[in-house]
């Protein structure tokens, strides 16, 4: 009996090839023209000038949300990084577990205009049993959207903490990986 071979629109790489796996995977979203939208880009800069344990895939996922369930593709775990608006105080950190990301609805109403949860819920129809087993997301709340601003003061504070917070999951994969 010959093994079941995906339909057209899940099937990723030639007959043969094996898709390329890592332990981690780490995602930085936004657009570093945009102030404080920038800080997941900035974040991934930060962990490759710093270095990150063997097995570990550094990706800027930059404002083509789509592309994120792309980067998700073979990672055993992801970490994505997002600027966020709600209204908490600037600098304010949200770890979301995967626990709570289990049933995000696919909705695309604009594929340019993709959010980090609309990405994560389009990877997990995308990929099916490819997808990551275990998927957490750290939000930073946003200052300032400026065209051309810096990351302000207290986004640059979160992403010193939220680099330590990924830094220490890192190490403890590698541990266990």
């Amino acid at each position: 009996m010959s093994p079941a071979v995906p339909s057209p629109a899940r099937r990723f790489d030639p007959p043969g090839v094996t898709p390329p796996t890592c332990a981690a995977a780490v995602i930085g979203c936004g657009n570093p023209l945009r102030g404080d939208d920038g800080v997941g880009p900035i974040l991934i800069r930060r962990l490759a000038e710093a270095g990150v344990p063997a097995g570990v895939r550094l990706v800027d996922g930059g404002t083509a949300g789509l592309d994120t369930a792309f980067a998700m593709r073979g990672a055993r775990r992801v970490l994505l990084v997002d600027a966020a608006r709600t209204g908490a105080a600037p600098g304010t950190v949200c770890r979301v577990p995967a626990a709570e990301l289990v049933d995000l609805p696919l909705h695309l109403p604009q594929p340019h205009a993709v959010r980090w949860d609309q990405a994560l819920a389009f990877g997990r129809w995308l990929l099916g049993e490819d997808y990551p087993r275990d998927v957490t997301v750290y939000l930073i709340e946003a200052a300032t959207l400026e065209p051309g601003a810096p990351l302000s003061p207290p986004v640059l504070r979160a992403l010193e903490r939220v680099r330590g917070l990924i830094v220490d999951e890192l190490a403890g994969e590698a541990g266990h990986g």
